[in-house]
């Protein structure tokens, strides 16, 4: 039997102008105990590089960087049974309660980090759908990455 497994809570200032919404934590987000904890996720590289910055060591530094450029980060699915980190393998999801976190946050847009993310928002918040778009997967695993289309995205977010 597989064991169920809890994520992250949100992360979020008062001001954020996006939410960057993942599926679920990795197994080295986990061991890490923060977002895009796999060094070779392109995650904190995409983004920091969007802002001129290098990535900054350490969790703490991470959630520095996330509140000066006003992000929010949560995953669409609060638990679950997974094996590993496939999002493939993920069983008996926990929704998030996006909508409350997205009023909360303050943010006006949504970028969704993958197909799980955005196909969970879909179906669950149909409504959030308008103000959301689906990126392409930071992981390691997805060979179509492109990080053109994050700067653009967050180019419109931030201009």
């Amino acid at each position: 039997m597989t064991e169920r497994v809890k994520g992250f809570p949100p992360f979020y200032g008062g001001k954020c102008r996006v939410l960057v919404l993942g599926s679920f934590p990795s197994v080295k987000s986990r061991q890490t105990g923060f977002y895009y904890g796999n060094p070779q996720n392109r995650f904190w590289r995409t983004v920091c590089g969007f802002f001129g910055e290098e990535v900054p060591p350490g969790v703490e530094g991470k959630k520095a960087f996330l509140l000066r450029r006003n992000i929010a980060l949560w995953d669409v699915v609060l638990s679950c049974e997974i094996q590993g980190s496939s999002d493939a393998s993920i069983r008996r999801e926990e929704v998030a309660k996006l909508d409350e976190v997205f009023l909360n946050c303050g943010a006006k847009a949504i970028l969704c980090n993958g197909k799980k993310a955005y196909g969970v928002l879909e179906a669950e918040y149909p409504a959030l759908l308008p103000v959301t778009e689906l990126m392409p997967s930071t992981s390691p695993a997805n060979p179509r990455f492109d990080q053109e289309v994050w700067k653009e995205a967050l180019g419109r977010i931030y201009k």
